[in-house]
């Protein structure tokens, strides 16, 4: 009925009419109204929500489920296990977008350039390289990142934390994937071949890099507005020491004389004054330099050649 209010504190059902007056459905007088009844006023009290805390480490979580899941990081417990590589995941979800890593599907694509992801938190990440987002800050130097495990490896240079270490050299780096790809100097595995000239990389990214040889594309920009040239680039590590010459940049100190330096290849060499270590030998002679330069100089006294000339 229209304009009914139904109350398990009044007696009985009162209805409004169309001028705004009410009436009982006993028949009473319209032309007056009933009083509040006190029921209304009620205080409604919310139960607090029950926490589901871990017997292990103290987090709590509102659903059962979830605690459930955490508990596998704590147990090792991996019960979602792939058919293909027998890979196993705490997760169903985990192993879903797993699985398409076999299949090829990427369901999730940008609207803006139309590529396209087997997960979406990918595709969440890739947005910010349209809109510019980087909501992860550095604390130490201010710098902003587009994902957090690329803030933590980059607080690692600052900390000179390098937890992943070569198990065949011992050398030590701050991120896991320039492991994986010193890894593979012991190994010469280079499994990333290229289909024009069929030269093989050992990482995904440097085959990614050689093919803009070949296509001539130049992504990174040195815009105009935001510096000063214009002028294009094939390798974002080369595109950033470019800009570092408009913005005066000299990430690179040495530890010994306070010197700084836009390439961490020129504080390399520096470096080699203050050691004496002459790390570049020539296999003829046995003689040894500071510089790679210097050896390649040196080489032309073996080999007769002579410096290109201008013309």
């Amino acid at each position: 009925m229209r304009g009914q209010i139904i109350s398990e504190d009044f007696d009985e059902t009162e209805n409004q009419d169309q001028e705004g007056n009410y009436q009982k459905d006993s028949g009473a007088k319209q032309d007056k109204a009933p009083k509040p009844n006190k029921g209304c006023q009620k205080t409604i009290k919310r139960k607090k929500c029950k926490r589901f805390p871990c017997a292990t480490c103290g987090k709590s979580y509102i659903n059962k489920g979830h605690l459930t899941v955490h508990m596998r990081i704590h147990t090792g417990e991996r019960p979602f296990k792939c058919l293909s590589c027998e890979k196993s995941f705490t997760t169903k979800p985990f192993l879903e977008a797993h699985v398409r890593v076999h299949t090829g599907e990427k369901p999730f694509s940008c609207a803006i350039c139309g590529k396209s992801f087997t997960q979406k938190g990918n595709l969440t990440t890739h947005m910010r390289i349209h809109t510019g987002d980087k909501p992860f800050k550095c604390l130490s130097c201010g710098k902003r990142f587009t994902t957090k495990p690329v803030l933590d490896a980059h607080g690692r240079i600052h900390t000179g934390e390098k937890p992943f270490s070569c198990m065949i050299c011992g050398k030590d780096f701050t991120d896991k994937g320039h492991l994986t790809n010193h890894i593979k100097c012991h190994t010469d595995e280079r499994p990333f071949p290229c289909n024009t000239c069929g030269k093989t990389f050992r990482s995904k990214h440097s085959l990614k890099e050689h093919i803009r040889i070949h296509t001539g594309e130049k992504p990174f920009l040195c815009k105009p507005l935001q510096f000063f040239c214009g002028k294009n680039f094939t390798r974002k590590s080369v595109f950033d020491e470019h800009v570092r010459i408009h913005t005066g940049e000299k990430p690179f100190t040495c530890m010994i004389c306070g010197k700084g330096f836009t390439q961490k290849g020129n504080l390399t060499s520096h470096m080699a004054h203050h050691t004496d270590e002459r790390p570049f030998s020539c296999n003829l002679c046995e003689k040894t330099f500071k510089r790679k330069d210097s050896l390649n100089k040196h080489m032309r006294v073996h080999t007769d050649e002579k410096p290109q000339e201008c013309t």
